[in-house]
């Protein structure tokens, strides 16, 4: 009998509650239990389930790198990363709030993995997110415009709540690419939050956007409304390499 009821529920995609059903099966004491509190059991496994499902595919849509997440930040080393800080941006509220976060530091410092970790935190809280580089986007909105899909890219990009732009000021903007990268931030200022993360500080980006009326509109877009975290210290890798030896 319930070998047919659970084979349905898994034909109708309820998994969760075919596995609830089971567990009640298999441990017993289901007797005990009022129909109505099996009922929910099986209606909360079930949720469970998809809720975990939507949020591994958040993660998997986010492109995140090295499989960062908030738990494993590392606080030990010397780095100028206050654990307060951080734990107030893991709540996520400034992403509600749609402000931005800017991440400086020289190469080493665990930039963009400590970028994919908050990404990753904003997933499993229900956020949608996105991680590119910046050189990366720039090549790709170049091909979108040559191939007629550039809005539509555009319209994807506009609907992250996080968007990742890591290496920022690796290179000049110039040209066409300058004005891509405006519009990408344009259509984000105050809808949504944007996450930055470069090696040169903040007042020295103006200088590396060709454009001085370009770079004035991003960065109004960009630093006004951002939380800013400066990283110091020597490279994490050659530390961890040191301590490895």
């Amino acid at each position: 009998m319930f070998d047919r009821t659970i084979e349905r529920l898994h034909s109708l995609r309820l998994s969760g509650m075919a596995r609830a059903l089971e567990d009640q099966l298999v441990r017993g004491g289901a007797s005990e239990l009022t129909f109505e509190e099996r009922v929910t059991l099986m209606v909360d496994r079930q949720w469970e389930l998809r809720e975990q499902r939507r949020v591994e595919r958040r993660i998997r849509s986010a492109k995140l790198k090295q499989g960062a997440c908030a738990e494993d930040i590392d606080y030990r080393y010397d780095r100028a990363l206050d654990r307060g800080v951080m734990e107030s941006l893991l709540g996520c509220q400034w992403i509600r709030a749609r402000r931005n976060l800017i991440l400086t530091g020289a190469t080493g410092l665990g930039k963009s993995w400590l970028a994919c970790a908050v990404a990753e935190r904003a997933c499993r809280d229900g956020f949608t997110a996105s991680y590119t580089r910046v050189p990366r986007l720039v090549e790709e909105l170049t091909l979108a415009r040559a191939d007629g899909s550039y809005l539509k890219m555009l319209e994807k990009l506009a609907k992250v709540d996080l968007l990742i732009l890591d290496d920022w000021g690796l290179a000049p903007l110039e040209g066409m690419a300058q004005h891509a990268i405006l519009e990408v931030v344009d259509d984000r200022a105050t809808r949504r939050s944007t996450l930055v993360t470069s090696q040169l500080p903040v007042n020295k980006w103006h200088g590396m956007i060709v454009d001085p009326s370009v770079a004035d509109a991003l960065l109004d877009r960009l630093v006004g409304t951002a939380e800013l975290i400066a990283l110091k210290g020597e490279s994490m890798r050659r530390k961890r390499a040191a301590e490895s030896a």
